[in-house]
């Protein structure tokens, strides 16, 4: 008999708006210490965190505030969290050094205003708006940054550059406004020179010049500029002397405010996507007041996250390739200020031991990651299906895992200051708990305790486990051969009867990774009744650099036969699942899979979900902003002036989905987003156009206003809800 599952909407989103009440926490900081008579000092805890909204269809943002007790050895929380405060118009927050001081950018009715507050309120507020120095305030992504200088007199931020006014030759600024003038003019014979001088003004004949941006999630990001406020006097300064050919970011105060260090990525001949893409040509710099720019690293690499040592002696940061897989094994580089050598920290790691250090994934390091002593630095990866903490040792250039997260799921560093290490922990099954702990003594790092500031409890009718696949000698890689994967099982609990139906989720990116953490819309679908699959095929991050090399040349094969493999596998091993109940969902990447998978087993699946698939990469290598990928995929050389042969495109199009588009016979639902800059959504109607033409069962449902994530909080709950009654809808179905 098959196992119970809810198929009432009501009932569905009911536990949907249930699930959405778990926020997620963003950023915490520790605040100054306030002496005990008792001893020890108190501290206040401060974090941040967002949650979804459903009635105004948005993500909200608040913050609360923990009290503990702190006698060097020990911490002790004292008394319940504050109440939460709404800090929705916020857009970058910082605390000073010493934490008694913050800075706020705050956006209020297309305004931008740059806060200063103290410990007994409001000390300043500047409108950047009337200032005229510069645009918009980057609020997020490689350019959102609010940093204080260590002497907490200026605050440093990223804006859009200011824009010259563009007018029509044939439109005068002051025909109106100059004709008073005019006839005292005439009587001084100066008319003629005037309206000579009116008729110059004009500086371009358009206003349509096309002006390329950082693509994807970043439409109108062009040319950032470094930008820094006197708190005393209101004063901006434009920081001079960044080299004009590439875009500024991730700034931070140099040693003793001598300059800024900055990431610069390169913009030219263009720009490419850079959101989810970490193998962007960029390097390390170092500017002072004067306008001298210095290179600090190498200029062949990607660099990102450069944090600087409490000491002010060391910089650390992370190194990638260029090109290539947009995700890759990264190495951590040290940079010493003193003697200006850089060295390896952390190497990166082509094929891990079983057991071992799998290399460095992470997309950004901790903005405070340091022990007091400067000896230490906290990281959180991937490694494999589960993200984790390790130490790195500066002197000795060893690694460390801080947590066994074999029970607990994934870690996340928040921040790590004075040797006190904010954290959250969460799992599929349990949403994220805030930890607080004491780092321990160097050698000691595994004894750390942690103090729980909010716990969680775990979700009593969901199980998880993650399963190892290794593939049929006949799908070995020849190139990369004894690789493994893994796969994320999450069903409902304690079910006696049989015949879970199965949904298969392949991820995106391609090289990104499930990792065991929380996840809303997989905890619905596993309360309403489904089991999930979460398939890390070969190619996922975490798994050492050869997993991801593995699958350049071979995407629409070796990925596709990976997540075949592992169905098969857990079907043949799981007798609670039903194997003809089986679904597919995917986005990006994973709706290619899916409908790779849908077209080549045509007979297997039930119905199918995609959001913004990739479906031809021949017709996707003009419209998307990573050109560089649609080469990379299917094996071929990228560089910025190439241009496809016949050849090339059809590479790219016997590697795409699209060419098994007419055995499909799977009920299939898009779901697109009309603003994608990624994966144009064009490529989903391509594929509605061709099952329609065959009377497949196809819907389509487009979401004018949202990009590629498909992120904005009223699409995710109408895209889910969309998603499981189609699921639903299909449940009794038998495949063809």
């Amino acid at each position: 008999m098959a196992a119970a599952v809810t198929t009432d909407p009501k009932t569905i989103s009911a536990i949907y708006r249930q699930y959405c009440n778990f926020p997620s926490p963003t950023q915490a900081f520790v605040g100054p210490e306030v002496p005990c008579e008792q001893g020890g000092s108190y501290i206040n805890i401060c974090t941040e965190w967002t949650q979804s909204e459903l009635e105004r269809g948005q993500s909200i943002s608040f913050s609360r505030q923990h009290t503990v007790l702190h006698d060097g050895v020990s911490l002790r929380l004292i008394g319940p969290p504050s109440p939460c405060t709404d800090i929705q118009n916020q857009l970058l927050s910082c605390y000073s050094p010493s934490g008694k001081l913050k800075a706020v950018i705050r956006e209020k009715q297309e305004k931008q205003f740059l806060e200063i507050w103290g410990e007994n309120g409001l000390l300043r507020s500047t409108d950047l708006s009337v200032q005229n120095v510069h645009g918009k305030v980057y609020g997020s992504g490689q350019f959102g940054v609010l940093s204080w200088s260590h002497s907490e007199k200026k605050v440093l931020y990223v804006a859009e550059k200011k824009q010259t006014e563009i007018r029509s030759f044939f439109q005068t600024s002051a025909s109106v406004c100059h004709d008073e003038k005019r006839e005292s003019k005439r009587q001084e014979g100066k008319e003629e020179q005037e309206d000579s001088n009116i008729s110059q003004q004009p500086i371009k004949d358009s206003n349509l010049e096309f002006w390329d941006d950082w693509g994807e999630g970043m439409s109108g990001s062009r040319l950032p500029v470094l930008c820094i406020l006197d708190i005393q006097s209101s004063c901006i300064l434009v920081v001079k002397g960044i080299p004009d050919d590439v875009s500024p970011g991730q700034a931070l105060w140099a040693p003793g405010d001598q300059g800024l260090l900055f990431v610069g990525w390169h913009h030219e001949p263009f720009r490419l996507g850079l959101k989810f893409c970490y193998n962007r040509r960029s390097a390390l710099y170092h500017v002072d007041f004067e306008g001298r720019c210095e290179l600090l690293s190498s200029d062949s690499h990607a660099i990102s996250s450069p944090r600087l040592s409490p000491d002010q002696r060391h910089v650390i940061y992370l190194e990638g390739e260029t090109f290539g897989p947009h995700s890759q094994c990264l190495r951590l580089q040290l940079y010493d200020w003193l003697t200006k050598e850089t060295s390896i920290l952390v190497d990166r790691v082509k094929r891990p031991e079983k057991d071992s250090f799998a290399g460095l994934y992470t997309t950004a390091l901790p903005m405070m990651c340091w022990s007091a002593d400067s000896q230490r630095i906290l990281v959180h990866t991937p490694q494999r299906s589960k993200k984790e903490i390790y130490v790195v040792q500066l002197m000795e250039k060893r690694l460390t895992r801080l947590v066994d997260s074999t029970e607990s799921g994934s870690w996340t560093i928040l921040t790590a200051q004075r040797d006190l290490v904010i954290a959250f922990c969460s799992a599929p099954n349990s949403p994220p708990s805030l930890k607080l702990g004491i780092f321990p003594p160097k050698g000691g790092e595994q004894s750390i305790t942690w103090v729980s500031l909010q716990e969680s409890d775990q979700l009593p009718a969901i199980e998880w486990t993650v399963l190892t696949f290794t593939p049929p000698p006949a799908e070995e890689n020849q190139h990369f051969p004894g690789l493994d994967f893994e796969a994320l099982l999450v069903k409902p609990k304690s079910v006696e009867k049989a015949g879970i139906p199965l949904i298969v989720q392949p991820h995106g990116g391609p090289h990104s990774v499930f990792v065991a953490q929380w996840q809303q819309n997989l905890a619905v679908l596993v309360r309403v009744g489904f089991a999930v699959l979460q398939v890390n095929y070969r190619g996922s991050t975490g798994f050492g650099q050869d997993s991801i090399e593995s699958l350049i040349g071979l995407i629409g094969r070796q990925d596709v036969k990976d997540v075949q493999h592992a169905v098969n596998t857990v079907l043949q091993s799981d007798a609670t699942l039903n194997p003809k109940s089986v679904y597919l969902l995917g986005g990006s990447h994973g709706g290619f899979l899916v409908c790779h998978l849908v077209g080549q087993y045509p007979d297997f699946y039930k119905a199918g979900v995609m959001m913004n698939p990739v479906i031809n990469y021949a017709t996707l290598l003009g419209t998307s902003d990573i050109t560089d990928w649609r080469y990379t995929a299917v094996g071929l050389q990228y560089s910025y002036d190439r241009i496809p042969t016949v050849d090339d495109l059809a590479a790219m199009l016997t590697s795409s989905p699209l060419v098994h588009a007419a055995k499909i016979t799977t009920p299939v639902l898009l779901l697109l987003g009309g603003k994608d800059k990624r994966v144009t959504p064009k490529q989903g109607v391509e594929l509605y156009r061709v099952l329609k033409s065959r009377s497949r069962s196809v819907r389509l449902l487009w979401y004018p206003d949202d990009g590629h994530s498909l992120s904005k909080t009223s699409t995710m709950a109408d895209s889910f809800m969309a998603m499981i009654l189609w699921f639903l809808q299909h449940l009794g179905r038998k495949p063809h």
